[in-house]
C-alpha cells in the first residue's frame, strides 16, 4: 500500500470537497444553469482529482483521459446504451445521465481547462 503523501492528501481533499459540492446541486439545486452546466463542469474536477489520489506525481494525459471517458459516456448517452446500463437504479441514471447534450460536451471542456489552470496555477513545479 502506498503512503499517504502530501500530494495526495491534497489531491483527496480537493476531491472530498468538489464531491460534496456536486452531491449538494444534484440533491438540492433544481434550476436550469447550475445544476445542468456548472454541475457537468464540476464533474471532470471530481473525477480528475479523484485519478490524481492514485497518480499523484505528473501525468500529463489524465486530464485528457478524464475528459475522453465524460465524453465517451456522453456518446453512449447518444447510443441509448447508458438507459439499458442503468435500468432502474436512481442512482446509475444520475451518475450516467440520461440524455445527450452538445452542452455536456461543452461544459466538460470548460472543466478541462479549469484543472489544466488549477494544475498550472498550484501544482507544477516551479523552476528555481
Amino acid at each position: 500500500m502506498k503512503p499517504i503523501t502530501k500530494k495526495r492528501l491534497i489531491y483527496f481533499i480537493l476531491f472530498a470537497v468538489l464531491l460534496a459540492v456536486e452531491v449538494c446541486i444534484a440533491l438540492f439545486v433544481k434550476d436550469n444553469f447550475i445544476r445542468p452546466y456548472v454541475g457537468d463542469v464540476l464533474v471532470i474536477s471530481v473525477v480528475y482529482y479523484f485519478m490524481r489520489i492514485f497518480f499523484p506525481d505528473r501525468f500529463p494525459l489524465l486530464s485528457l483521459f478524464v475528459v475522453f471517458a465524460a465524453v465517451a459516456v456522453e456518446m453512449l448517452q447518444y447510443a441509448g446504451i447508458t438507459e439499458k446500463i442503468a435500468g432502474d437504479s436512481k442512482f446509475l441514471q444520475t451518475v450516467l445521465g440520461g440524455s445527450f447534450s452538445w452542452n455536456d460536451i461543452v461544459c466538460y471542456a470548460v472543466g478541462y481547462g479549469f484543472i489544466v489552470l488549477v494544475d498550472i496555477m498550484f501544482f507544477r513545479a516551479k523552476k528555481q
